[in-house]
């Protein structure tokens, strides 16, 4: 199947609406247009209304190309939502909702909604396979220096980790990294994301922390003491360390503050580009088009309501929203 392979080629191939209902089309039934409701395959097209419609009579009868999708009650054109997909899914240091709305002529508020249903698309979901061979296990946490504080802000949150987010990151040597945010860094809640994510048998390294002490049991665990040194032949995190020196420069340079609750939602966008960082942007962009369908973030559930949207992978609730 062809498909843009620049921004440029992106911009003018969806700046026809009809042309990127058809692309999408295209991906979503590959093999023929069906009725999401009841299966049907002879469905009848509207142009007008850039609808389908179901020759059986049943509710929901008519519907769009973005119904059951990551798009769908969206009032934007399919054409800027595959643009803002596009730049999300490659930009390195990701794209903050006050470019977005510049670039489409779209509100903030608009963007910022946009871009959380865009990174729930991007959320790799469950793993089929465990990491092998060489895996770097380490932790970091995510929050404002103490230093660039209010004072009374700076007393009731303390010095050092009080008050952040804990995430943990596990990295495969020349392969992908899985990452998760996480309660604390204690024993009872590294250890098991360890055996969850990492072959028995495997090299794990880590730094001195002593919640990975034990790991020899089921693994060839060795450990870099960064008060010492940071390389100790191939033991080292350094792999993971550049990819939290990149998630930390997305959200300092680029969304500059962020509500916890969201963080899991930047942390899987800025996984799925390292992740396929060997791909083209043409690549990436189809990537994250293949995971747009199946999933639904109201903007309820997302500014923290009562509604709920469905779950998929770390996706666990709402929360407060946010503004980058």
């Amino acid at each position: 199947m062809n498909y843009p392979k620049t921004l440029y080629e992106a911009i003018q191939f969806f700046s026809d609406e009809d042309a990127a209902i058809r692309f999408v089309a295209k991906i979503r039934w590959p093999d023929g247009m069906k009725c999401p409701t009841c299966g049907r395959t002879d469905v009848a097209y509207l142009a007008k209304q850039r609808r389908w419609q179901c020759k059986s009579a049943h509710s929901h009868r008519q519907f769009s190309v973005k119904v059951g999708t990551i798009f769908e009650d969206s009032p934007v054109s399919l054409g800027k939502w595959l643009i803002a997909l596009w730049m999300e899914a490659n930009s390195k240091n990701a794209i903050s909702s006050h470019e977005l709305h510049r670039a489409l002529g779209i509100t903030q508020k608009t963007a910022w909604s946009m871009l959380h249903r865009i990174r729930l698309a991007l959320q790799h979901g469950t793993f089929d396979t465990k990491l092998t061979g060489e895996v770097e296990v380490d932790e970091t946490f995510i929050g404002g220096r103490a230093r660039n504080m209010h004072v009374g802000q700076r007393k009731a949150k303390g010095r050092g980790a009080v008050g952040k987010a804990v995430v943990m990151g596990l990295l495969q040597r020349h392969g992908e990294v899985r990452t998760e945010v996480v309660e604390d860094t204690k024993r009872r809640t590294l250890q098991p994301r360890v055996h969850a994510h990492v072959e028995k048998g495997s090299c794990v390294y880590s730094d001195a922390l002593a919640s990975y002490e034990g790991l020899g049991a089921d693994y060839a665990h060795q450990v870099v003491d960064h008060a010492e040194c940071y390389v100790r032949g191939r033991v080292h995190t350094n792999g993971l360390e550049n990819f939290w020196s990149l998630f930390k420069r997305c959200i300092h340079g680029t969304h500059v503050s962020i509500e916890p609750f969201h963080l899991f939602r930047y942390l899987d966008s800025e996984t799925f580009r390292f992740n396929n960082r060997k791909t083209d942007d043409g690549q990436r962009f189809m990537l994250g088009l293949g995971g747009v369908s199946g999933k639904r973030l109201t903007y309820k559930s997302l500014i923290g309501e009562t509604e709920k949207h469905l779950p998929t992978g770390n996706d666990e609730g709402s929360a407060l929203a946010t503004t980058d």
